[in-house]
């Protein structure tokens, strides 16, 4: 037995909506380090809560700015979709 699928739809309680995306938040914080430890890349999160507070992650002790540079760099069918 394993947990119901829950149907993907916003959540429309404000105080609810900011709660679900502050734990949500951090366990893809948490998954943007592993994979940036475990495979050596460069990783870069930005987050805009309902609120409008920005959260960022970049992994490998770079720069967020650095990592900006490098993507807009990227020719435009480099960048993926």
């Amino acid at each position: 037995m394993g947990r119901a699928k829950l149907q993907m739809k916003k959540i429309e309680s404000t105080i609810k909506r900011q709660v679900t995306f502050s734990k949500r938040r951090n366990g893809l914080i948490k998954k943007a380090y592993e994979i940036s430890v475990l495979c050596d890349v460069d990783v870069l999160l930005i987050m805009f809560s309902p609120s409008d507070k920005i959260s960022w992650f970049s992994g490998n002790k770079k720069r967020v700015e650095d990592i900006l540079v490098r993507f807009v760099s990227l020719p435009e069918h480099g960048r993926g979709r």
